[in-house]
C-alpha cells in the first residue's frame, strides 16, 4: 500500500492503475479509522478493482468551537488498518495541498442543506460539498463509498453529484454498530465510561420509534415526541435535534407512509452524536 501527499503523485497512482484496467473506488474520511470505515473499504475492495482512501480533517467544515483542533489524528494507525483492508493507497494531504493560497471557491448544496446538521452546523455541508468535490476531481474514482450514519451527507454529495454531472457512483453503506447498538464514530473516543453507557439512548431511541412504526404509529409528531421523551430521560444527554423528514427528498413528513427519515444530533458531555434510521411502513425488520 502507498501513502501520498500530493495530487500530483495520487493522479500519477490514478493514471497507473487505470492503464492496467481497474476500476477506482475512493472512500474519503477523515482518518481515524474505525470498523464503520473499514467496511466502506471492504465494500469498495468487493466492487472496485483498486480502492483509495483520503485522510483529511477538512477545516472548512468545521465551524467556531467546534473541534476541529482535537479531532483525533494518527496516520500510522490508520494506514494499518486501511493495508489489512486491501487498500491500495491513502492520500494524505496538507491543508494547503487542498486549499492553497488565495484560495476562494466553494459549492453551496442548496435547500436539503438548510435543516439537520445544515440548521445547526452553519456552513457545515459547505465545507463538505466543497471538499468531496475536489476529491472527486483530484482522483476522479468510478465509485465513491459513504456510511448511512452520516444519512444526510449521503443525500447532499448524492445531490451534488447528480447537479454538477460528475461520473462517479455514489455508494450508501449501512451503519455500523458497536455490539451495544452505538453507532461507530471517531468521536466516541472522547466519551468516558458514563458517557458511552449514556449514548446508548440514541440507538435504543431509534429502535423504539422503529417498533412503534410497525406496530401501526403513523404520526411523525407522535414518534418524534416519544423519541425526544425517551431521549432527555438520561440525565447526560443534551438534544441539538431530533427531526423526521421524507428520504430522500428531506422534506416535512406528517406521516409514516412513504420511507421517512428519523435523525436526531445529541450531546453527550461535549460531545456530539449523530444517528439515525430510515421508517417505513410495513417494515417487519
Amino acid at each position: 500500500m502507498f501513502i501520498y501527499h500530493t495530487i500530483a503523485e495520487i493522479r500519477e497512482f490514478v493514471r497507473q492503475a487505470r492503464d492496467k484496467g481497474s476500476s477506482i473506488g475512493f472512500v474519503p474520511t477523515m482518518g481515524y479509522l474505525h470498523e464503520g470505515h473499514l467496511e466502506l473499504m471492504r465494500r469498495a475492495k468487493e466492487q472496485c478493482g483498486c480502492v483509495i482512501v483520503s485522510i483529511f480533517v477538512n477545516p472548512t467544515q468545521f465551524g467556531p468551537g467546534e473541534d476541529l483542533e482535537r479531532y483525533p489524528r494518527d496516520l500510522e494507525r490508520d494506514a494499518r488498518l486501511a493495508e489489512g483492508t486491501g487498500v491500495d493507497a491513502i492520500f494524505n494531504p496538507g491543508v494547503e495541498e487542498i486549499y492553497p493560497p488565495g484560495y476562494c471557491t466553494y459549492v453551496d448544496v442548496e435547500r436539503i442543506t438548510e435543516r439537520l446538521c445544515g440548521f445547526s452546523r452553519p456552513g457545515h455541508f459547505r465545507g463538505v460539498a466543497t471538499v468531496v468535490t475536489k476529491l472527486f476531481n483530484i482522483v476522479k474514482p468510478d465509485q465513491a463509498f459513504f456510511g448511512q450514519k452520516d444519512a444526510q451527507q449521503v443525500l447532499v454529495i448524492q445531490r451534488m453529484a447528480a447537479d454538477l454531472n460528475l461520473e462517479v457512483g455514489v455508494v450508501t453503506v449501512p451503519t455500523v454498530r458497536e455490539q451495544d447498538g452505538l453507532a461507530m464514530s471517531s468521536r466516541n473516543v472522547y466519551l468516558d465510561a458514563a458517557q458511552r453507557q449514556a449514548a446508548l439512548v440514541l440507538s435504543r431511541s431509534l429502535k423504539m420509534a422503529a417498533d412503534e412504526v410497525r406496530a401501526g404509529e403513523r404520526s411523525a409528531a407522535e414518534i418524534r415526541q416519544l423519541v425526544i421523551e425517551m431521549i432527555k430521560a438520561e440525565p447526560l444527554a443534551d438534544i441539538d435535534y431530533v427531526e423526521i423528514y421524507s428520504h430522500p427528498e428531506l422534506e416535512p413528513a406528517e406521516l409514516i407512509e412513504a420511507p421517512a427519515l428519523l435523525a436526531m444530533a445529541v450531546k453527550i458531555g461535549q460531545t456530539r452524536l449523530i444517528d439515525n434510521i430510515i421508517l417505513r411502513k410495513g417494515d417487519t425488520s
